[in-house]
């Protein structure tokens, strides 16, 4: 019976440890980047480079994903004002007929943005890979961040810890209750950005340098 309780006991504990940290992580993100988020255009600053990170087209029951739409809106917004130049689109390229960079590419296209003012990475695997690739591949150490607002909060403070400016420009988000589990999943995401930097995790692939003029 004592081994019982302390097994309930450590599990509470680490639970309660767990919860703090989760809770502390998603402050400290919040709060470092929050001068650097915007969804007014007028407050972002002109940079070459807008990244804009990648996300399926279409849902899993073949519907539109708003958060791609979003996304794609937000930059061509961000390009007709004359706040950047070029874009890198970064996402996952690692199945069979899924391929995100190419899905916003030809999406910006469709929108006026001319082919070779898009460049496409195709190993955007993660957040972490997207920030540090547009850095250490595409030689870029300022830019604009394109997502939704909870996602550029991550993704600016990961730029922010690798020596990079970087701002957000804010997607429109959808529905609290469409992006419910993808607001769930991003408070745990902010937790093991810092569980990667304790422990040094760098992007899954390098590659050569791909300069953009």
């Amino acid at each position: 019976m004592k081994i019982f309780k302390k097994i309930l006991n450590t599990g509470l504990i680490l639970i309660v440890v767990s919860a703090l940290f989760v809770w502390w992580s998603n402050t400290t993100i919040e709060s470092d980047t929050e001068a650097y988020n915007s969804f007014n255009i007028n407050d972002i600053p002109k940079e070459k480079v807008g990244l804009v990170l990648g996300t399926g087209k279409t849902l899993a029951n073949g519907q539109p994903n708003l958060y791609f739409n979003y996304r794609i809106e937000a930059a061509v917004e961000l390009y007709k004002a004359g706040k950047v130049q070029y874009f890198i689109v970064s996402g996952d390229n690692s199945k069979k007929n899924y391929n995100e960079p190419e899905d916003m590419k030809l999406a910006l296209m469709e929108k006026g943005v001319p082919e070779n003012h898009i460049f496409e990475d195709f190993a955007g695997f993660r957040t972490l890979d997207s920030v540090v690739r547009a850095k250490e591949i595409f030689g870029q150490k300022e830019l604009v961040i394109i997502s939704q607002k909870f996602h550029n909060q991550r993704a600016v403070f990961l730029a922010q810890q690798n020596g990079m400016t970087a701002y957000g420009y804010n997607a429109k988000d959808v529905n609290k209750a469409m992006g419910f589990k993808t607001n769930l999943r991003e408070k745990f995401a902010r937790a093991k950005v810092y569980w990667d930097m304790f422990f040094g995790v760098e992007p899954k692939f390098g590659g050569e340098k791909i300069q953009i003029p």
